[in-house]
């Protein structure tokens, strides 16, 4: 990585301060992180909604199952924009192949279970390691910080739950008359139907408006280790002083 041009001012960060630098990477550039990403999502979420009819949990699984595939667009896109960079539609269509197809069956089984998967997303994705390096350098970055990113995918998990109820219990607040709502129509046959396509289409909804952040708080995570590791903020004082 070229140093002088990263964007982002480097200096020793707890976790969570990390987290923070990432999520605020992720608001400077939301317009470009959410077309590229969204562009991906929704044909996706569509194609899991349409799977409804088969059996109503698919939509969810599949969801589920492709968020890390998801992850590597975001991810695209703010590694670039911590260098200064904008993305457009057009530069992910290029890159395509390193961005959606490389590793592709890792991003969709066994990176899907991994607790701190948003934080070591980068050393796969950006760093260009071969496989039998791979396993070297996750033990190195995620040292010191396995426990800080369990916490944080736990807190994106209680903050995706939250929403989830949220986004699924609006219909109901919606409703005129909630004080006679009709619960056993709703809760019939065809009532729980209707209930897993609010479920589908509410997870779905939160899901399009979360990962991304996910993502970024994961990234801010991993710059700040890098950091830590490579004396990022040394190098970029040195680089000022010396500018002068």
């Amino acid at each position: 990585m070229r140093i002088d041009s990263l964007e982002l001012q480097m200096r020793p960060r707890a976790p969570h301060e990390a987290a923070d630098l990432g999520i605020r990477l992720c608001q400077a550039s939301a317009r470009e992180v959410y077309r590229c990403y969204l562009a991906v999502a929704i044909p996706l979420s569509l194609l899991a909604l349409s799977l409804f009819e088969v059996r109503p949990w698919l939509p969810c699984l599949l969801v589920w199952c492709a968020k890390p595939w998801l992850d590597r667009t975001v991810l695209y896109v703010l590694s670039r924009a911590a260098f200064g960079q904008r993305t457009t539609p057009g530069n992910l269509w290029s890159d395509q192949g390193q961005v959606w197809w490389n590793q592709f069956i890792l991003t969709w089984t066994w990176r899907r279970l991994s607790p701190w998967r948003s934080f070591t997303q980068a050393v796969y994705q950006l760093e260009g390691h071969s496989f039998f390096r791979l396993r070297q350098r996750i033990v190195q970055v995620r040292r010191k910080y396995s426990g800080a990113a369990a916490i944080m995918t736990s807190a994106f998990s209680l903050a995706e739950t939250s929403l989830l109820i949220a986004v699924f219990s609006l219909p109901y607040w919606l409703t005129p008359g909630t004080d006679n709502f009709d619960w056993a129509t709703f809760m019939s046959d065809e009532g729980n139907q209707r209930v897993e396509l609010i479920v589908s289409i509410a997870y779905v909804v939160v899901v399009l408006f979360l990962e991304p952040f996910y993502v970024a708080a994961g990234f801010g995570m991993y710059l700040n280790r890098r950091a830590e590791l490579e004396a990022w903020d040394i190098e970029q004082e040195f680089r000022r002083a010396f500018a002068t």
